[in-house]
């Protein structure tokens, strides 16, 4: 059998390929054809003596094989590269990074990653994509992904910049028309503007170690949105105290029992990058730490 080490651009364009879920997907990753991808597998399949992909007009879905063929060949490829990092350590950190940020904190720091990250390191390009949603890194080919919250994604690395205090606050004219509150129990009279997840809402943990199903009528998945829908007065919301310190500071939103402490959320940094990471990937990860950390 040739050679598999003669089909580098076939492995590439495959692992490429199941991450990104489509060859179209893996051609922009790759700055090539969505033809091109194909054919680069179809010869690496050839070679094989297998079929790695099941292919019709509206599916490109694993085959067994291909699975297996996956499990083995991507941590290969990923210790290619780490290696490469390894011997440029002595280097400026350079490459591109895709990033997926949460909406709200990404809008919050966005403004110093331009400031100051990227002068600080020219030879590192960004694409960040501003989003609530839990991203899938391996099919999305996203390089990192900070979450606020824990993860259930087996099989990706996991690093913990900080824990974020919690807020419940509402508009000042929203409360007018609800008795005060003096009580944690209280807050199960308030209607929220709740954060959902595939149709369930994000519960409140209580002081009491209980937890807090919040009601409402208007159920969004974007912090960006629920602070925005507070501040209208729609309801109350369930945030991270530091995207809503501004607010509170100028009267737009107040903590209906600003005594009661709410506990704290991870802020997290996921990637799938095997156990070393690459250099330009350490050096954006420790920015948004030192961030969060208020450095």
């Amino acid at each position: 059998m040739q050679s598999l080490l003669n089909e580098t651009a076939g492995l590439v364009a495959f692992v490429r390929t199941v991450r990104a879920g489509s060859f179209s997907a893996a051609a922009k990753s790759l700055g090539t054809t969505p033809s091109s991808v194909s054919k680069s597998v179809s010869r690496l399949e050839q070679l094989l003596g297998a079929s790695l992909f099941r292919r019709s007009t509206r599916l490109l879905a694993m085959t067994p094989e291909g699975e297996a063929f996956y499990e083995r060949i991507s941590p290969l490829l990923e210790g290619i590269d780490a290696a490469a990092d390894a011997t440029r350590s002595h280097l400026e950190p350079a490459g591109h990074l895709r990033v997926s940020l949460p909406s709200e904190l990404g809008r919050m720091i966005l403004q110093r990653v331009v400031d100051e990250f990227m002068p600080r390191y020219p030879e590192i390009s960004l694409e960040i994509g501003m989003t609530d949603r839990a991203v899938d890194l391996l099919r999305e080919n996203y390089d990192v992904a900070f979450r606020v919250g824990g993860t259930a994604q087996s099989g990706l690395m996991c690093r913990t910049l900080a824990h974020l205090d919690m807020a419940i606050v509402a508009s000042p004219a929203f409360l007018v028309g609800h008795r005060k509150m003096s009580a944690p129990g209280d807050l199960r009279e308030l209607p929220f503007v709740r954060y959902v997840i595939a149709g369930v809402p994000y519960p409140i943990p209580l002081p009491d170690g209980s937890e807090l199903v919040p009601q409402g009528r208007l159920d969004l998945d974007s912090a960006t949105a629920i602070r925005d829908a507070a501040v209208s007065g729609v309801g109350a919301a369930y945030l991270i105290k530091r995207i809503v310190q501004d607010d509170i500071d100028r009267g737009l939103l107040v903590e209906p029992l600003p005594g009661i402490p709410l506990g704290t959320v991870p802020l997290q940094a996921i990637h799938a990058s095997g156990k070393m990471p690459s250099l330009r990937l350490q050096v954006f990860t420790d920015f948004i730490a030192s961030i969060m950390a208020g450095s």
